[in-house]
């Protein structure tokens, strides 16, 4: 079995940058990984859903991953997204992500053709062993996401040695949250929650162990948790109120918001998506207007 991570707090979720004409933009990779460590976060993920990871060619994975791990070099945990359309692709990202230098992978069942029951069973076991490392299983909505019954994600835990951790964000994932603390016991070394950390107070008192947002937000999502683990709820609460206008914006707009408040940050050079709901329009974007102006004060990280 291979050592636990400090699988504790806010891990963020880095978006992949694109050039004006769509290509990967390294030097923005580089300076949002520098931005997520300057906000003081406890783990790195890439390339996943907000890393827009089912766009980019195996090639730009690679890289994704490359880069995310020098940049890192050792700071915080990184996690390596490998989901992918079969066990064979998912294997093949894995073992390069494993010896790029990340510390965990985190996988969705299949994408694309739909998965189920053993099928499933048999497509973590396979990834389990194809690499040391630990493994996370994500539990997440459709169309790309396959949500998996509790029973089925407890004996995955239970049975297969390398899956060590579980996040769960699905449509109620904090009711199956506290089913899978309860079917896992001290099985699983850590679940976190999802969905932008919309639910995290509720996931805390359940048992969550941190949170997955993408990093547009770090700095603010760092303090909450801070607060949160602190035992300050009260505190928390107040900075979380403060921040929940932009995530209900982003909750609809999704990668695009993401991006253009990385740009507006001057973190990445251009809100370029290759994926999600599309460009903001004029009136998305003077709603967004409004909500930084609330939120800027609070940003402890400028570029």
């Amino acid at each position: 079995m291979p050592a636990d991570l400090d699988f504790n707090g806010v891990y963020a979720v880095l978006c992949t940058p694109f050039l004006p004409q769509g290509d990967l933009d390294v030097d923005s990779l580089r300076r949002e990984v520098r931005f997520c460590l300057d906000c003081g976060v406890h783990g790195l993920v890439a390339p996943v859903n907000a890393g827009e990871f089912y766009t980019l060619t195996d090639e730009e994975r690679r890289q994704v991953v490359e880069i995310v791990a020098q940049e890192n070099a050792g700071r915080v945990p990184f996690v390596a997204g490998c989901s992918a359309v079969s066990a064979q692709h998912a294997i093949a990202i894995a073992r390069h992500a494993e010896t790029a230098g990340a510390n965990a992978m985190m996988a969705m069942p299949p994408v694309i053709r739909k998965a189920a029951g053993q099928e499933i069973y048999d497509y973590y076991c396979r990834l389990s062993d194809a690499v040391s490392v630990p493994i996370v299983i994500q539990d997440f909505i459709p169309p790309i996401g396959t949500p998996m019954p509790v029973d089925l994600m407890a004996r995955m835990v239970m049975e297969i040695p390398n899956v060590r951790y579980l996040k769960e964000e699905t449509a109620v994932g904090t009711h199956v949250l506290s089913q899978l603390i309860e079917r896992c016991g001290d099985h699983v070394a850590g679940i976190m929650g999802g969905q932008g950390g919309r639910a995290l107070f509720n996931e805390f008192a359940r048992g969550a162990c941190g949170t997955m947002p993408a990093c547009h937000m770090s700095d603010l999502q760092v303090d909450i948790w801070t607060r949160l683990a602190a035992g300050s709820e009260a505190e928390a609460r107040v900075l979380f109120n403060q921040l929940l206008p932009m995530l209900n914006f982003e909750g609809m707009y999704q990668v695009s918001a993401y991006k253009e408040v990385l740009r507006r940050r001057g973190v990445i050079a251009t809100n370029v998506c290759r994926g999600g709901p599309g460009v903001l329009d004029a009136y998305d974007l003077r709603e967004l207007d409004q909500i930084l102006a609330g939120i800027a004060p609070l940003y402890r990280v400028g570029y």
